[in-house]
């Protein structure tokens, strides 16, 4: 089934988008890493390989509607953090990122009149409001937490993901 070239020209840059926001993810799992914050790092690794399967199922859905997806120029932002709480904020902000893309697949979905993207596109929507809410309600334990004894109790959880 063919698909309009402007909605799969943007479905492959969030492809694109995707594998970038895996990297910036692998990055703060070694900050975090470095930190001794294993168990923030893991979470981060998680969330690395759950990026790779965004990017898979934008990609699929491209393939399923005879387009050949293209991986294209992959720059992550410079992660430059050095603390949970800075890491954290650099996730959030990444997300917010991913969030505003996703809404515009859907608006540039819907005045092509391709219905068959919203599904795929109605999923990565309620999929950002868990990412965010997620990220946020961390980032905002970890401030209460601080420092200390709090900050690693938040790291042991995080690592049972």
């Amino acid at each position: 089934m063919a698909i309009n070239e402007k909605l799969a020209a943007a479905l492959n840059n969030q492809v694109t988008a995707e594998l970038e926001a895996s990297i910036v993810y692998l990055q703060l799992a070694y900050v975090l890493d470095d930190l001794s914050l294993t168990g923030m790092a893991s979470w981060m690794k998680k969330q690395y390989k759950e990026e790779q399967g965004h990017a898979e199922a934008f990609a699929t859905h491209l393939l399923d509607r005879d387009y050949l997806p293209q991986i294209g120029d992959i720059n992550p932002p410079k992660v430059d953090v050095s603390s949970a709480i800075e890491a954290f904020e650099a996730s959030l902000a990444h997300e917010q990122k991913i969030t505003g893309m996703i809404r515009e697949l859907a608006i540039l979905s819907d005045s092509v009149k391709d219905y068959d993207s919203r599904a795929l596109i109605d999923e990565f929507l309620s999929e950002q409001i868990e990412e965010e809410s997620t990220v946020k309600t961390i980032l905002d334990r970890l401030r209460l937490a601080d420092t200390g004894s709090g900050i690693l109790h938040i790291d042991a959880e995080l690592g049972e993901r």
